[in-house]
């Protein structure tokens, strides 16, 4: 593994984004556990999207209007629910106090699913993978299928990780937000804002 992968890997994983604004906000409305949640939730996200790169079907998405399409535009009109959900505080994004048990474990499965959700329904990935990992497989490599599966570990494994950190530093500044209501109301407006104009961007995407 050359250190041009990790470092490509870094600034791609780093670079603010859907997953990136899903753990910020999930953490500040819901804590450290959440955020951790999320960023697992959306590493999870990225399996698919890998495997297809890896069979090929990544292909499909990039010579396929079609296909695309209808993909991309519920990958659009999840990311325009998640804007809606942040204005009203609703669902994954809802300000938890102090949850007992079972529901905390209940709110964090749905926080896993829509992070899942939300990055499997963005079909830029598969086509970014099909074009990005091929770059550090040499030509002549003996197993390119294994070599491929030991880059995807580790791009999945640095994207938990940096989201962690992200999620850790939201949840780290949480009791400073909650408690003030214009701010939490500002920090709303900012993230469904935030969703909308991602949803736009993937709107606008092509092939």
């Amino acid at each position: 593994m050359t250190l041009s992968f990790l470092l490509t890997s870094l600034i791609v994983v780093a670079s603010p984004g859907t997953g990136v604004l899903y753990t910020l906000a999930v953490a500040l409305a819901q804590g450290s556990r959440a955020g951790i949640a999320a960023a697992f939730g959306c590493t999870l996200g990225i399996v698919p999207h890998m495997v297809a790169a890896m069979l090929g079907l990544a292909a499909v998405l990039h010579t396929s209007a079609l296909a695309f399409a209808a993909l991309k535009w519920c990958g659009v009109i999840y990311l325009l629910y998640m804007a809606w959900q942040a204005l009203r505080e609703s669902g994954a994004l809802a300000v938890e106090a102090r949850p007992e048990r079972e529901t905390r474990s209940h709110s964090h499965r749905r926080v896993i699913v829509t992070g899942f959700l939300i990055n499997i329904l963005n079909p830029k990935l598969s086509i970014f993978f099909l074009a990005f990992l091929p770059q550090f497989i040499a030509a002549d490599e003996a197993y390119p299928l294994a070599r491929m599966l030991e880059l995807s570990g580790a791009f999945m494994a640095m994207t938990f990780a940096v989201f962690v950190l992200y999620g850790l530093f939201a949840a780290g500044v949480r009791d400073r937000v909650v408690t003030r209501p214009k701010v939490m109301s500002w920090l709303r407006r900012g993230f469904a804002a935030g969703f909308a104009a991602l949803g736009a961007k993937l709107a606008l995407a092509e092939r």
